[in-house]
């Protein structure tokens, strides 16, 4: 597929995603929505690829969210059922996403970041969801993620004034789990996802589906069926439960497979 308003390359199991329509500040239309949903379904099937890291075109701008002159314009809005750039509603991709937060997110693309697990930012990022001051409402995740990230009181504080948050009040809230000097977004969540990558892909994927499914149920039911969810059974029949145990005791780097 030809991609016309995002870039895709891989570095290794890597897969970075950059969202490209700078001129508009990264923001996003129906077609954008599309794109990056074709973009992700091929990420989140390709084995060889264990983890994604997603950010802007340009120094601006991660993404300004909801393309507002295009819907303003009679432009038709819409996404596919991953949502608001292919990601907010992605709820079955058990691989990491990081985002690489390198300017403004706004109202949709903080929604984008929030949906990643883990957001690093450079100090010039600037958050929030500002929907409210246009008349609308951050109905692609925000207003359920955000309170469930940082607490009620403090999403409402944000959510209710639509009022900006820097990249050092983002990481002070709890959001934000890095914040490096301008510039420097990419590589750092790069370094994250070079880490991760040095785990177990199977362990990593049982890891983030238990989290995910195990937030939704009290503490007692989580333990009791974490052992029953596909990503956790998949882990335990896989090769790379095998060699760990076998690397450790030969005490040598383990080689993992991703099966």
């Amino acid at each position: 597929m030809e991609l016309k308003f995002s870039k895709v390359e891989r570095k290794g199991p890597i897969t970075i995603v950059t969202l490209s329509r700078p001129e508009v500040y990264n923001a996003l239309h129906t077609d954008a929505h599309f794109e990056l949903q074709k973009v992700f379904d091929d990420f989140s099937g390709d084995p060889e690829q264990w983890i994604a890291v997603v950010t802007g075109a340009g120094d601006k701008a991660f993404c300004a969210g909801n393309d507002l002159k295009w819907q303003a314009a009679g432009g038709k809005r819409g996404w596919d059922k991953g949502g608001f750039a292919g990601l907010t509603s992605r709820f079955d991709c058990d691989k990491p996403i990081i985002a690489a937060v390198n300017g403004v997110a706004m109202g949709g693309g903080f929604e984008i970041a929030l949906a990643c697990d883990l957001i690093i930012a450079a100090e010039n990022a600037t958050f929030a969801l500002p929907e409210p001051r246009v008349g609308l409402a951050a109905l692609a995740g925000g207003l359920h993620r955000l309170p469930r990230q940082i607490g009620l009181k403090r999403a409402m504080g944000m959510i209710l004034t639509a009022r900006h948050v820097s990249a050092k009040e983002g990481f002070e809230l709890g959001f934000v789990n890095e914040v490096v000097p301008q510039g420097e977004a990419l590589t750092a969540a790069l370094r994250w996802a070079e880490m991760i990558a040095k785990n177990s892909p199977m362990s990593i994927r049982a890891s983030k589906q238990a989290i995910q499914k195990g937030l939704g149920v009290s503490l007692e039911q989580a333990i009791a069926e974490q052992r029953d969810y596909p990503a956790v059974q998949a882990m335990v029949a896989s090769q790379d439960y095998i060699e760990g145990p076998k690397a450790f005791s030969e005490k040598r780097p383990p080689k993992w497979v991703g099966k």
